[in-house]
């Protein structure tokens, strides 16, 4: 009988390598217009906070390249690729 696990624990076993170029930047002017602020709210890993200065900041280590915030940003003030080969999230079956 397999042990179903939830969807934290799913993805606590993959793996993410970081490479030193990032495959993510926002544009701060741009995204000082967006009054939704998607990006806080769609990406799963909660790539995306606020800093103090009530701007977007990054956390790139736990990003899972679903690609969503790309989607979510209106304002379109997210570049995103993804990471050099090699690099980035990979994904564990559970």
């Amino acid at each position: 009988m397999k042990t179903q696990i939830n969807v934290k624990e799913k993805l606590g076993l993959d793996t993410i390598k970081i490479h030193e170029e990032k495959h993510i930047s926002v544009d701060q002017m741009v995204c000082k217009s967006c009054k939704g602020r998607y990006c806080l709210h769609v990406c799963p890993a909660q790539v995306y906070t606020l800093n103090k200065e009530n701007l977007v900041v990054l956390d790139l280590d736990g990003c899972l390249e679903c690609g969503t915030c790309l989607i979510a940003c209106t304002p379109k003030s997210i570049s995103w690729e993804y990471p050099r080969g090699g690099f980035g999230v990979q994904f564990k079956c559970g």
